[in-house]
């Protein structure tokens, strides 16, 4: 063999060692053989979380940042996505179930979660403020002022921000709203003194709807990693998610795809 022809067999070579490879990993992961396999991923999403997923109110079909996030591991993983619909009390119910193989819906990290499910490694950053009627906002100048009896906070039932109001605001009456529902409809309408919301959210809602309004998010609270959610015991696929968040993030897909909708991170 001359020179000329030794990057050939090279490259002969390594794709032949890249089919074992890929079969060795198919065979670790059962879960990564049934994808492959059926040709399609299933994604959890509970479509209520504007902009990360929610329903286009025109053709009901889901849209948002997490909704292009998991057609893009999909199209990198020669699959097509297959949307699950779920809600945040049952997100990881259903991944023990076997409804969906992966979470993309906006969720964060909490220790909870983290000993029922697996994290990939983050992708962004959020953190919580409450949001307030515009007629109420001067009530609350301080986070103690929140931490009464008197005040009720209402969050979304499952979500990292009742588990916090909870151990942050143990004196605050709180109000869980469970989905469909969601907590800052119970805002508009009067039925609680604030909610709990994320830097992500509140800059989706304050636009929307201008009688909400930002309080203290200048000393927002509880910075915390977002990530993706996938079911316990099984590496080998994590190890695939968390190889297409790094190769995402140093693409700058993730960059982009934060500035086309308008996410605000901590």
């Amino acid at each position: 063999m001359n020179r000329r022809d030794l990057p050939l067999a090279l490259g002969a070579a390594a794709a032949g060692l890249a089919l074992p490879a890929a079969a060795q990993a198919q065979a670790a992961s059962p879960r990564l053989a049934a994808i492959q396999a059926a040709g399609r991923i299933r994604i959890g999403t509970t479509g209520d979380f504007n902009p990360m997923s929610f329903r286009d109110p025109a053709t009901r079909a889901y849209r948002g940042h997490q909704i292009e996030a998991a057609e893009q591991l999909a199209r990198d993983m020669n699959v097509r996505a297959e949307f699950v619909a779920t809600d945040w009390r049952t997100l990881i119910n259903g991944l023990v179930a076997d409804q969906y193989d992966v979470v993309f819906t906006g969720t964060s990290m909490s220790m909870a979660r983290a000993m029922a499910a697996s994290f990939t490694i983050p992708w962004g950053r959020t953190a919580f403020f409450p949001l307030a009627r515009r007629r109420d906002a001067a009530r609350f100048t301080s986070w103690e002022q929140l931490n009464q009896r008197s005040v009720t906070i209402g969050t979304n039932l499952g979500t990292t921000m009742e588990q916090w109001v909870q151990q942050a605001l143990p004196n605050a009456t709180l109000r869980r709203v469970e989905s469909p529902a969601r907590d800052w409809q119970e805002l508009l309408a009067g039925r609680v003194d604030v909610t709990m919301s994320t830097t992500i959210e509140a800059a989706y809602l304050t636009r929307e709807y201008p009688d909400l309004v930002p309080i203290l998010a200048n000393e927002a609270r509880n910075p915390i990693p977002m990530a993706f959610m996938a079911p316990l015991n099984d590496p080998v696929f994590l190890n695939v998610l968390n190889a297409w968040v790094t190769m995402r993030l140093a693409s700058g897909f993730f960059a982009e795809l934060n500035q086309r909708w308008n996410i605000v991170q901590a």
